[in-house]
């Protein structure tokens, strides 16, 4: 297929963009040495030959006459990897600090229109060539190109052991049919009847946004902020057998326990800065969107490896959550995020008001184009930060020999907005990536710290005397604060994309709902 319509949530996405808030996804890869180092250009070059065979790389947005407002994908006849994957070699200095650096400052930037949206770079130290030490690839795709479950199928296709798989061709990719813009006459009467159903269902979601809206619009302080158009970047490590032994004693799930280690470092945050903490009153306390993907792990694999096809937009949904921040005990906490998040299992993603990207799946082209800048203002009124998960391969994995030892999820801000959380887990590890507005949040690195700091706490308040914390020597070292589900997948012989599976189904992430 060289042609497909843009999906209605993919054109919102498109145009929701501005200079100071880029729609791109983004993950920070750190490699190690491999064993017997590598060229100078190697990483490179290996970089853009398999970026290059992923077809969906190769499509760019153009607008159309029909629908009025719509646009669509098309494979780029002038399509040049290298303008798409460059080498940058970083200042002296400490690597892990300089790498964040830049690649805060290269998430500030907006992806270029006109050619495919995407861009990968090899970050090196200063003066050592890549293969000889530590080095990064930073990956960054359009949220038009891709929700985090096709983000992950596309990206992981630069790794050794997916582009193994897929040279094997043990499996051959059908092509997907091309789909006319116009219907047939025995489908009139099939697609009235399923938008009559759908008009009901998005009546029934825009009434449960319109309820859950604030009439404060000015949301958590800490967590808003009028836009610098600048980013920085922070990391942290936690040991996931740690998260699991809370959840064991505790139940719910990992992403309960994850999800209150965020509102506890966020409430300790906030004390360390002097903001003023909510009252002990739920509704009171910062809401988190929490993405929810309603796509099969096979259609993300089927979506990445074509041109386009059905179902290759984006496929997603989102629970609210509020983050008990106003509570000062961690068990309280978890127990009320697992409540919360139980309800929202119950209603299910496409009921409650955070399904307000199912209601947006329902619009016109037209009101995307047009509406983009009064709903990104929205956003605000809805949520007060993004928390969100990016399931990976279980497998180990490695790029040109060199071991993959962390990597970092990055998501979009909302307008209006200063923080957003993504975690992944690889390695026994939760890696967790914090985005945040570069001068709304100057101390960025303190959060950072504090998710391990809660998680301790958790571990304190679980069992004293038998589950108490491990040690500075045991624990691994927590990523340096960056300036400026447990569903785990398998790898699978994919010619065409990164063949990756995870249970439940994620958005942008989002095994955070499992």
């Amino acid at each position: 297929m060289t042609t497909e319509l843009l999906a209605p949530l993919d054109l919102a996405f498109w145009h929701l963009e501005s200079p100071d808030h880029p729609m791109h996804l983004g993950a920070l890869a750190v490699f190690g040495a491999a064993p017997d180092g590598i060229g100078d250009e190697a990483p490179l070059d290996l970089l853009a030959t398999r970026a290059a065979a992923v077809p969906r790389l190769r499509m760019r947005v153009r607008d159309v006459l029909l629908p009025v407002g719509g646009a669509a994908w098309s494979v780029d006849k002038d399509f040049d990897v290298r303008r798409h994957v460059r080498r940058l070699e970083l200042p002296p200095g400490d690597f892990a600090e300089q790498t964040a650096r830049l690649a805060g400052e290269l998430m500030e930037r907006p992806l270029e229109r006109g050619i495919p949206p995407w861009e990968m770079y090899v970050l090196t130290g200063a003066g050592r060539p890549a293969g000889e030490g530590s080095f990064a690839v930073l990956v960054k795709l359009h949220h038009a190109l891709a929700d985090g479950m096709r983000a992950v199928a596309i990206g992981t296709g630069i790794f050794d052991q997916i582009a193994d798989a897929r040279a094997a061709g043990t499996r051959r990719a059908r092509p997907a049919p091309p789909r006319s813009w116009l219907p047939g006459p025995w489908q009139v009467a099939d697609m009235a009847k399923g938008r009559l159903g759908e008009l009901g269902r998005a009546l029934g979601i825009g009434a449960s946004v319109v309820r859950a809206s604030r009439l404060d619009p000015r949301g958590t302080p800490a967590l808003t902020a009028g836009s610098s158009g600048t980013r920085q970047l922070a990391t942290a490590v936690l040991t996931l057998e740690d998260v699991r032994q809370v959840r064991k004693a505790h139940g719910g799930t990992v992403n309960d326990v994850l999800l209150a280690t965020v509102a506890g470092a966020l409430r300790r945050w906030m004390l360390e800065r002097g903001e003023q903490l909510p009252d002990r009153d739920p509704r009171s306390d910062p809401r988190a969107l929490v993405p929810v993907s309603g796509r099969r792990p096979s259609r993300a694999r089927q979506g990445a490896g074509s041109g386009g096809g059905s179902g290759s937009g984006n496929v997603l949904s989102a629970y609210l959550l509020g983050l008990p921040v106003s509570e000062p005990d961690p068990l309280s906490r978890l127990t009320a995020v697992r409540r919360a998040m139980d309800r929202n299992k119950k209603d299910g993603p496409s009921r409650g008001a955070g399904a307000v990207a199912v209601l947006a799946g329902q619009l016109h082209p037209l009101a995307h184009r047009l509406g983009a800048p009064l709903a990104g203002s929205a956003a605000r009124i809805l949520f007060d930060v993004l928390v969100t998960s990016v399931p990976l391969p279980r497998a180990t994995l490695s790029f040109g020999g060199c071991p993959l030892r962390e990597i970092y999820p990055m998501a979009p801000l909302a307008r209006g907005q200063s923080l957003a959380v993504g975690l992944t887990t690889y390695g026994g590890r939760v890696h967790v990536g914090l985005v945040a507005d570069g001068k709304a949040v100057p101390d960025l690195g303190g959060l950072a710290k504090n998710m391990n700091e809660e998680l301790d706490e958790l571990l304190r308040a679980t069992a004293p005397t038998e589950a108490a914390p491990a040690t500075p020597a045991e624990r691994p070292e927590p990523a340096p604060a960056m300036p400026a589900e447990p569903a785990e997948a398998t790898v699978t012989a994919e010619p065409a994309e990164a063949a990756v599976t995870a249970e439940p189904a994620v958005a942008v992430g989002a095994d955070l709902a499992g």
